[in-house]
């Protein structure tokens, strides 16, 4: 399973995931619980590979993450990564060590923080081609 979470400084879960530039990529094919989790792969995004412009004309660097953990997401983004295969999970929790932790352990991961862009999003989203 591959696990994808948004970040900007490469250490804690980041909102705004469909603008997100940077992200942890996990790949827990190997990963057995009580056994630590596998360092991340880092991807950089460019502009037009970046979810919210990605017009779904080839491969796309985050093809095969079966889950995105981020802080904050627009409905269509979600849809969008939907009809892509991978289901969105939103969540407060700022440490990717800990979400992943609860994530894998069947836990419920924390409430998302209020996030201004979300209600934002919400609105281009009404528009949205996805």
């Amino acid at each position: 399973m591959k696990i994808a979470i948004p970040t900007t400084d490469w250490a804690t879960v980041s909102g705004h995931a469909g603008q997100a530039r940077c992200w942890m990529l996990y790949d827990l094919s190997q990963y057995h619980q009580g056994t630590p989790l596998p360092t991340p792969a880092r991807v950089e995004l460019q502009k037009e590979q970046l979810p919210h412009y990605f017009k779904d004309d080839g491969p796309h660097p985050l093809d095969g993450v079966e889950i995105i953990v981020a802080g904050s997401a627009g409905d269509g983004f979600v849809r969008h990564m939907k009809k892509r295969g991978t289901d969105v999970l939103l969540t407060g929790e700022t440490d990717p060590a800990t979400a992943l932790d609860l994530l894998l352990k069947g836990e419920t991961l924390p409430d998302q923080r209020f996030d201004i862009t979300t209600t934002i999003c919400r609105l281009r989203d009404l528009l949205s081609r996805h």
